[in-house]
């Protein structure tokens, strides 16, 4: 093997990742997904003796899964890291990098559809509540909590759409809000009354508190330093929030974002109207949620039925 087997691919990881996040405006976190995926593949390719582009064939990718799947991975992460790798292969290909697109006919195991977690409306008022009693104390990082759930919950953004709001984004009149979804695609999302009380309350009480004097920063949601607030913060607030709620899955912001559809839908909202306010490209993704309610209707059924 050629010494610098490894750093030609990993280049190539690194030109590959900057064409995502500039030609195709994937967020930083789908960027992240795609180089973690790829730094495997680059070190399972190297010690296979591949030095180059070329080296990356179909063998080696179908070798590559299914050692992944003999580590125990699950069928999700297998999915995920078999579209990394058509992805980059058929970019290689389109910048004649390669003489073909080698992982076109790669497939990976069905992933495993489990339905998304979902709060009962029981539960997310009980959250709700608590943050609500924690703001009333007055301390601005517990009225930017409330800001913030009350938000998830009303707009279901997901995390990266939060933490990458302005204050111009929000327009408290029409109750809507600006935010930069997947692909860089823009959207209008409403949202609540409540969550309208809670910002203005946050942007009045909680966060000059928080901001340096004459900043010219306008970030949204910010951290105890002022700075932008993160992802991983918000994922701590709300994992925070979920540990004593009822239920196993996920416990991440995606809950809120998963529930907010799900009570939409229970609601009788229209699915193409509960499509765009999420910013799904397809139908499909948005009609899991249906799936998640009849789950739901089935489940209040056998409890309430007397013949169930």
């Amino acid at each position: 093997m050629h010494d610098d087997g490894p750093v030609e691919l990993q280049r190539i990881v690194d030109d590959f990742a900057s064409y995502l996040a500039a030609d195709r405006g994937f967020s930083e976190h789908t960027v992240r997904s795609y180089r973690s995926d790829l730094a495997q593949l680059v070190d399972f390719a190297a010690a296979r003796g591949a030095t180059g582009p070329e080296d990356l064939d179909l063998e080696l990718l179908r070798d590559w899964l299914w050692r992944s799947s003999q580590d125990g991975l699950a069928k999700s992460t297998l999915a995920r890291r078999a579209a990394s790798a058509r992805s980059l292969s058929a970019w290689l290909a389109s910048t004649k990098a390669t003489p073909t697109d080698a992982a076109a006919r790669l497939k990976a195991p069905k992933s495993d559809h489990h339905l998304p977690r979902v709060l009962s409306r029981d539960s997310m008022d009980v959250i709700l509540a608590t943050v609500a009693a924690r703001a009333e104390t007055g301390d601005p990082v517990a009225l930017r909590d409330l800001a913030i759930v009350e938000l998830l919950y009303a707009s279901a953004l997901r995390v990266s759409e939060l933490t990458g709001l302005g204050i111009g984004d929000v327009d408290l009149g029409r109750l809507t809000v600006r935010v930069l979804g997947k692909g860089a695609k823009e959207r209008v999302v409403p949202f609540g009354v409540p969550a309208r009380e809670a910002i203005v309350v946050w942007l009045d009480r909680g966060r000059p508190v928080l901001v340096a004097e004459g900043s010219a920063a306008s970030p949204l949601f910010v951290g105890a330093r002022g700075n932008r607030l993160t992802s991983r913060a918000v994922y701590e607030l709300v994992s925070g929030l979920l540990a004593s709620v009822p239920g196993s899955g996920p416990a991440g912001p995606h809950t809120f974002r998963h529930t907010a559809a799900t009570h939409l839908l229970d609601g009788g909202a229209d699915l193409r109207a509960v499509q765009e306010m999420l910013g799904h490209a397809s139908l499909g993704t948005t009609q899991l949620y249906t799936h998640v309610s009849a789950e739901r209707l089935k489940e209040s059924y056998r409890l309430a039925h007397p013949r169930a």
